[in-house]
């Protein structure tokens, strides 16, 4: 039993070449397919970034199924990521190429027919998207972007009621500030 857990199957080359070249493939066909995939923003995109696990692991394990090759698998997917993010940390020219560029999707209220259609967004998805960061309509954001990660960024025309309550906070705090300055002379020309 023992001996099977650990026991490959296949040679140690080929275990760190599959799960490698996998990844890279992987990368390349989610930049292919664009950022939707990884904002993952209905129940299909999210089958499909389940599924791709289950697709690639046979070509990324072979018919190994030992403990070691589970380890050098998952050794070579971390070392390739480890490499790849030094390498276009180095390389920012490279890095924006790989990584693309953020996509405009609403400004200054009005959304972006032909940035929707290109990243294959409905305005029903998009809704629900600024719905997530707590506005109403299109016209209460002032921009709306899809970063290349796949995660948006939403700006509110008017602040939002965090950012009202920390800028009546701060003005109290400025207030405090200004009375203890003035109480410290105060006690000061007593004393």
């Amino acid at each position: 039993m023992i001996e099977s857990m650990f026991a490959l199957h296949l040679p140690i080359l080929e275990k760190l070449l599959r799960p490698m070249i996998v990844y890279l493939f992987l990368i390349g066909f989610l930049r292919l397919f664009g950022k939707r995939e990884l904002a993952q923003l209905n129940p299909f995109d999210l089958v499909v970034l389940l599924s791709l696990s289950n697709t690639v692991q046979n070509a990324m394990i072979g018919d190994d199924n030992s403990v070691t090759g589970g380890i050098i698998g998952a050794f070579a997917l971390l070392a390739i990521n480890w490499a790849l993010t030094l390498f276009l940390f180095r390389s920012p020219k490279l890095d924006q190429i790989v990584e693309g560029s953020a996509t405009v999707l609403i400004h200054h209220g009005v959304a972006d027919e032909a940035a929707m259609k290109k990243e294959a967004l409905t305005h029903l998805e998009l809704k629900s998207v600024i719905h997530k960061q707590g506005f109403d309509d299109y016209s209460e954001v002032e921009k709306c972007v899809l970063e290349p990660n796949g995660t948006f960024y939403v700006e509110g025309v008017t602040p939002s009621s965090d950012e009202a309550e920390r800028a009546e906070i701060l003005a109290l705090v400025r207030t405090l500030s200004t009375e203890v300055r003035e109480l410290k002379v105060l006690l000061a020309a007593r004393g």
